[in-house]
């Protein structure tokens, strides 16, 4: 349909519902849908006209919004519709999405207590809309499936298999692969799923108005498990949500779900992160089919984000089930430089120091990657032989003036220093997320301590850089 016809439908709309025509119907920027949103602007208001001709669509839309307004849920009012010209008027809620917030916040004070305190408000409202509203609507109106069952899990794996993996040029055996899609489905299926899954929950799906979070695009829902929505919202690709801000935020949902059903929650975690798995390959066939084939470069830029937490899941979510080809592919996923480097993305680096004592053997990389370094701090002088120093460790004092005085750790350090700015150098230009770095002695107690420590003051100067720490022996120690 034209745009000169599409404006006529919503003026003819807009004229019937107000009584006069619009001085001004403006279309919008383009959606990921194909959706079309025009903004009528008359007399100083502004209403948001929308055409889409998928009427199942529309219906499952326009009764969403009547059933959430109704329990006076944070949604766009509905002024007029014409099911049959599939046209309708909606409350402009303006143009700042949550996306565009944080985004917009981050450039000079990081993932601040603002940003936070916003998606602290959209946790908690959002299992309303899956608890409390969910009893009052019509799942037979919801398109194109009334729930994510195997049938819509199915259609996301494939989708991911055909539009992402294949078209990245990701090698795998399709039939260990459909095998594992049937157990992963099999698995996610046993988690309660009698709730309102609003199916697309993201941070440009919540607009911003008057401070305050408005919920738009959830002519998806259907029903589902809860824990699809809080996964979408906070391993959202783009967004970037620190890890230690998801965390607060899970608690956070969970404790408002507690206050409308009981949370089990070991049970809930159980199914977690199979939950994100879904939606990040989700989201990754979204890219592949917009970016890979439909050639619409920017949906690319968030390909490198999704491999991020997919690779903090690798190295973090176990799952009780055994899915190897799927693993392999993930991990394929994982290791490809290629797709780290897609767009102008520049990913956060995380270094992971850590001291040990070889006597209880090298650390094991729990990412998988098998690189980074471990020094051998045994060929420096020891503290340790002095009883002086016996009882101390490498954060004390005085073992850190003992060791600064030996030349020996002063050349031994100017070398790590030159191969650890060089492997971080290369990483940060391939868009790699982790170095995993281990200072070695044997006790665990002094050099490899002492090390560790002087290695972190070193790297907290530099940009792009987080920062994980352990001193694996003096753990052990405190227990």
């Amino acid at each position: 349909m034209t745009k000169n016809s599409i404006e006529a439908k919503i003026a003819k709309l807009y004229a019937s519902h107000i009584g006069s025509a619009p001085q001004q119907i403006i279309p919008m920027a383009a959606h990921g849908s194909d959706r079309r949103y025009y903004r009528v602007l008359d007399n100083g208001h502004s209403t948001i006209g929308v055409y889409n001709h998928d009427r199942r669509e529309n219906q499952a839309f326009l009764h969403f919004s009547q059933v959430f307004r109704s329990a006076e849920l944070p949604v766009p009012e509905i002024f007029a519709q014409d099911i049959e010209q599939g046209v309708y008027l909606e409350q402009d809620l303006g143009d700042i999405t949550l996306f565009s917030f944080l985004t917009e916040i981050r450039k000079n004070d990081g993932f601040s207590d603002r940003i936070v305190s916003i998606y602290e408000k959209v946790v908690t409202l959002l299992p309303q809309f899956q608890i409390a509203a969910s009893k009052n609507l019509d799942y037979r109106l919801c398109y194109p499936r009334a729930s994510f069952d195997k049938q819509s899990m199915m259609w996301d794996l494939n989708y991911f298999k055909y539009y992402f993996l294949k078209l990245a040029k990701i090698t795998f055996d399709e039939q260990y692969l459909e095998d594992d899609f049937k157990k992963f489905t099999d698995f996610l299926l046993q988690a309660e799923r009698d709730f309102f899954l609003y199916r697309d929950f993201q941070s440009r799906n919540v607009m911003i108005n008057d401070g305050e979070p408005y919920f738009i695009d959830y002519q998806g829902g259907r029903k589902g498990a809860l824990q699809y929505d809080i996964a979408s919202l906070l391993f959202d690709a783009k967004a970037d949500i620190p890890q230690e801000v998801r965390d607060h935020l899970l608690e956070k949902y969970i404790e408002s779900v507690n206050k409308h059903i009981p949370v089990d929650r070991e049970s809930f975690m159980q199914f977690y992160y199979g939950y994100v798995l879904i939606r990040i390959m989700q989201a990754l066939g979204a890219y592949g089919f917009r970016g890979f084939y439909e050639r619409k470069g920017h949906f690319l830029r968030s390909v490198p984000y999704a491999i991020q937490n997919l690779e903090w899941l690798l190295r973090t979510a176990r799952l009780p089930v055994e899915l190897p080809a799927l693993t392999e592919a993930w991990g394929k996923l994982v290791r490809s430089s290629y797709l780290r480097q897609i767009g102008d993305v520049e990913l956060q680096l995380t270094v992971r120091l850590q001291s040990f004592s070889f006597r209880r053997g090298i650390p094991i990389d729990e990412k998988g990657h098998g690189g980074g370094f471990v020094f051998d701090c045994r060929l420096l002088p020891n503290p340790g032989r002095l009883p002086e120093y016996a009882e101390l460790t490498g954060n004390d004092t005085e073992v850190i003036d003992y060791l600064q005085r030996e030349l020996e750790v002063t050349e031994y350090v100017s070398h790590i220093k030159a191969i650890v700015d060089q492997a971080i150098k290369n990483y940060q230009s391939r868009n790699f997320t982790d170095l995993m770095i281990s200072f070695g002695c044997t006790g665990g107690q002094h050099r490899s301590v002492y090390m560790t420590n002087l290695i972190e003051g070193y790297l907290k100067s530099k940009k792009g850089i987080h920062i994980e720490k352990r001193h694996r022996e003096l753990e052990f120690m405190k227990r």
